[in-house]
């Protein structure tokens, strides 16, 4: 798969503020508004409301606990990381996302362009000297294309949901935590610790996430050698791993530059879980800008 995206330049409106790329101390604030109910009416990320979605999103989370273990995710890591499926522009993954519902998701049952583009532009308004983060905005859940055929057609639970690490003790914040009893690594006493097999302070890089569209993702990002900033790699790897940025999680195996990072994020995250909504983008009418971000 061939992503064209940043040169160099994409990220000159952060270091014009003084910021490193990646290593900013965050001073920027937006005046996005966070509406109060999602698509559906209910209050966003609730599990438990009683919806049409509750259930099926329930059951999701069941399977994909038990089925994302260490040595799964090392071999889907292998795998993919080849990199060997197909080959498209950015824009004709995105336009390829118009073929997929999210079923993990309690707040939105849109086709994911939209999503991605509401994202996108709602960062855009707030932040609009950040093209980077635009474009980050666009491509962070490209990942999702993993669901249709020429990618594998892998299950819901294997492509989307909310990530965590794996080959430690699993926390109890994790959505629908419950269901780790029935999963095999559970019985792997190397796995039940804190730390688990890793050392403290070692790094969210060394850490093997559950499988999904956020690591794959990030490895056809890296490995297509992206000039995008890590601030915009550790935006697309984490956007999903809810455990870390809303309850603080796992911090104890971040390094400096987790930290840093990790302050982008939270910007990042807000506007890619409050703009799920029926507000629909202009698709054809913003499309140039986006080109033009991906030319650059």
């Amino acid at each position: 798969m061939t992503i064209l995206v940043a040169q160099p330049a994409l990220g000159s409106q952060v270091e014009d503020k003084k910021l490193p790329l990646g290593q900013n101390e965050l001073v920027l604030d937006g005046g996005f508004e966070a509406p109060d109910i999602n698509a559906f009416g209910n209050s966003f990320r609730d599990y438990n409301a009683e919806s049409e979605r509750q259930k099926s999103v329930e059951e999701f989370y069941r399977v994909n606990h038990i089925n994302q273990t260490y040595d799964y995710v090392k071999k889907m890591r292998e795998e993919y990381g080849k990199l060997n499926k197909t080959k498209m522009s950015i824009w004709e993954c995105c336009e390829l996302l118009n073929e997929v519902v999210d079923d993990s998701d309690p707040d939105l049952d849109e086709p994911q362009i939209e999503h991605l583009l509401q994202t996108s532009e709602a960062i855009r308004k707030d932040y609009p000297n950040e093209d980077w983060l635009h474009l980050t905005a666009l491509i962070h859940d490209l990942g999702k294309v993993l669901l249709l055929p020429s990618f594998g057609e892998l299950p819901q639970w294997a492509v989307v949901g909310d990530t965590f690490p794996l080959g430690c003790a699993f926390d109890e914040s994790i959505v629908h935590h419950k269901y780790f009893k029935d999963s095999p690594d559970v019985n792997n006493p190397a796995f039940n610790t804190k730390n688990g097999v890793y050392e403290q302070g070692c790094g969210l890089e060394n850490v093997v996430m559950s499988w999904g569209h956020d690591d794959y993702m990030y490895l056809v990002a890296k490995e297509n050698g992206t000039t995008l900033p890590s601030a915009a790699l550790f935006i697309i790897r984490y956007h999903s791993f809810y455990p870390l940025h809303r309850a603080g999680a796992y911090k104890h195996l971040m390094n400096e530059e987790d930290k840093q990072n990790l302050k982008w994020l939270h910007v990042f995250n807000k506007y890619d879980l409050y703009s799920k909504s029926k507000v629909r983008i202009d698709v054809e009418k913003v499309k140039p800008y986006y080109l033009s971000l991906i030319d650059k």
